[in-house]
């Protein structure tokens, strides 16, 4: 959802979309799980890190399915312990 947010424009959507098909990327649905416990990440993060609601939700399913998210913006997920975190430079 957050690459399709990124967008710009239907050209790059249909990139987006083909990079992620090409490269076998996996979906993963969003579950009640999920989406209650990025509700508490809201409520608990929101104000010390600037969590936003795509990130919360990115972090929940890395957690409820015991993946290691890969990310460049450490800032927003550092305070969240049970998240396993490899950060990159692009």
């Amino acid at each position: 959802m957050e690459f399709i947010q990124g967008a710009r424009n239907r050209q790059e959507l249909k990139k987006i979309k083909n990079f992620l098909t090409d490269h076998a990327f996996q979906t993963v649905p969003l579950t009640e799980n999920i989406g209650h416990r990025a509700s508490v990440y809201m409520e608990e993060y929101t104000l010390k890190t600037a969590l936003y609601l795509a990130d919360a939700l990115i972090a929940a399913t890395a957690i409820e399915h015991h993946l290691t998210l890969c990310t460049a913006n450490r800032k927003h997920y550092r305070e969240i312990n049970e998240l396993n975190l490899k950060i990159f430079r692009p």
